[in-house]
C-alpha cells in the first residue's frame, strides 16, 4: 500500500509539473524540509536549503515570465521537454521500495508522460487564447496554470488518491481538447489539388 501511495504521489506531482515546472519542486522542498514528505534517498538534495532557494528563485522567474506577452508562447516551445524531464524527476523522487528498473520505468513512462501530456494541453490552450484574444486572455490562462500546479502539488502530498483521480479527469479532457483542436486544424487545411489530366 505504501508503494502504491508513493506512485500516486508521484503521478500527482508529475501532473503539477505539466502546469508549471518549478512550483511542484518548490512545494516538495518545503514539504520535505518540514517533515511532511519523505523522498527517495538519491533525491534527498531536494530537501536542502540551497535547493529551496534555487527552486524559489526559479519559480518566481517562471511564473513572472508567463505574464509577459509573447514570451509565454516562446516558453511553451521548450516547456514540453522540460516538463517531461521534471515529471520524470519528481516521480522518481517520490517512488520508493521498488527496484531501480521499476522506479525509472514508472518515472519515464508515467511521470514524464503525464507531465508532457498536460503541458501539451496547456500549450494548445495558450495558442487558442493568443489566436482568439490577441494574447489579452493569456494572463488568465497563466494564472489558472499556476493555480493548478499549486493545488495539484498540495493535493498530491496530502491526498494522493484524490490527486490521481483528478489527473485522470484532466488527462481525459486534455485528450478530448487536443483531438478537437487537431480535427478543426485538419478541416481548415485546403484539399490538395490533383490534376486529372
Amino acid at each position: 500500500m505504501e508503494t502504491m501511495l508513493s506512485v500516486f504521489l508521484g503521478v500527482g506531482l508529475a501532473a503539477a509539473c505539466g502546469f508549471r515546472i518549478f512550483i511542484p519542486l518548490l512545494i516538495m522542498s518545503i514539504a520535505s524540509l518540514s517533515g511532511q514528505l519523505a523522498l527517495s534517498p538519491e533525491f534527498e538534495w531536494i530537501a536542502t536549503y540551497p535547493a529551496l532557494a534555487a527552486f524559489t528563485i526559479a519559480t518566481i522567474f517562471e511564473v513572472a515570465a508567463y505574464y509577459i506577452p509573447w514570451i509565454d508562447n516562446l516558453l511553451d516551445a521548450i516547456a514540453i521537454p522540460a516538463a517531461t524531464i521534471a515529471g520524470t524527476i519528481v516521480m522518481a523522487s517520490a517512488v520508493s521500495d521498488v527496484s531501480p528498473f521499476m522506479k525509472w520505468a514508472l518515472a519515464v513512462i508515467v511521470g514524464g508522460g503525464v507531465a508532457g501530456t498536460i503541458q501539451g494541453f496547456t500549450s494548445i490552450t495558450r495558442i487558442a487564447s493568443t489566436a482568439t484574444t490577441g494574447g489579452l486572455g493569456n494572463p488568465v490562462v497563466s494564472t489558472a496554470e499556476a493555480g493548478g500546479s499549486i493545488v495539484m502539488s498540495i493535493l498530491a502530498i496530502t491526498l494522493p488518491i484524490v490527486a490521481v483521480i483528478a489527473v485522470v479527469v484532466i488527462i481525459f479532457f486534455a485528450f478530448r481538447k487536443i483531438y478537437v483542436w487537431l480535427s478543426r486544424r485538419n478541416k481548415l487545411e485546403p484539399e490538395p489539388f490533383i490534376d486529372s489530366n
